[in-house]
């Protein structure tokens, strides 16, 4: 039996498609027609004799053997690239901003596939508050950034929602008749303003007794049983619980998860494509 040789550009189509749930934003960044990305799945099914997509006007999902497919169709790629980048010495640096309340498990992974992609760019990586990096990022000291979303703008990429808790260790003790201890990050972080907010607006009384001293920091001071801390359900200490029916503190509101970046070549495109696949699958099995 003659197995079917695989085109590039249409197995290109049918991981973007899948990674971004959307054939026009697929064809968005791949820099072509919502028309011709169709095409070209449609010329990898009659080539596989399998239907790998399946699509509603709500929805675009994998079929049975899509699913199959997906993960070698990626192996696929990332070996072509691979490939192609063997052959040009050109290194240059990719500046990437995560924010401290979202980085969880999913770096090593996402950076690792960064640089299977494209071992000649050399990845720096910055850890800061969404403010602090949006800020950078808008001076141009970034490539990209994965933050919280901000209020004043929606021009990234949505990465999915963030839920938020309250969290602290099974030995704190809160005395009701006493203002909350909470561990916060610095003033100028949004988690720490959607906490004290929905304090406020609960008219509950809290103390901050452990202030601005990086997220790692906050995690030791709750793991300690100093205070209570608001985290994204996510990235809590893992000898923490959730705190919010025993101390009766109010719910805290979902945020959602955006990556910002401008770079329109071919090789930022990719590492773009790269970076928000690895961070959504991750967040999927988490």
């Amino acid at each position: 039996m003659t197995r079917p040789n695989l085109d590039v550009d249409a197995v290109q189509a049918f991981v973007a498609i899948v990674e971004h749930r959307s054939f026009t934003k697929a064809a968005e960044i791949l820099g072509t027609t919502q028309g011709a990305i169709s095409v070209k799945l449609r010329r990898l099914e009659v080539r596989l004799g399998y239907k790998l997509i399946e699509r509603t006007p709500r929805s675009v999902r994998l079929s049975a053997q899509g699913a199959v497919f997906i993960n070698p169709a990626r192996d696929f790629i990332t070996a072509h690239d691979l490939a192609v980048a063997s052959l040009s010495c050109e290194c240059r640096r990719f500046r990437l901003g995560i924010a401290a309340h979202v980085a969880g498990p999913e770096i090593p992974n996402l950076l690792a596939r960064l640089n299977e992609r494209d071992p000649a760019l050399t990845i720096e990586v910055r850890l800061e508050n969404s403010r602090q990096l949006l800020d950078a990022f808008d001076r141009g000291e970034l490539d990209a950034v994965i933050v919280r979303q901000e209020d004043d703008r929606r021009d990234g990429e949505d990465l999915g929602p963030e839920y938020f808790g309250w969290f602290a260790s099974p030995n704190f003790h809160h005395q009701p008749e006493k203002p909350l201890r909470l561990a916060a990050l610095a003033p100028c972080c949004g988690v720490r303003n959607i906490a004290t907010r929905a304090l406020q607006d609960a008219e509950i009384e809290w103390t901050e007794v452990f202030v601005g001293g990086g997220h790692a920091a906050v995690m030791a001071a709750v793991s300690a049983g100093l205070a209570v801390a608001a985290f994204s359900c996510r990235l809590a200490p893992a000898d923490s619980i959730e705190v919010s029916k025993q101390f009766k503190l109010p719910a805290l509101p979902a945020s959602r998860i955006s990556l910002h970046s401008t770079l329109t070549d071919r090789r930022s495109r990719d590492a773009l494509i790269t970076l928000a696949a690895a961070y959504r699958e991750n967040r999927s099995t988490t």
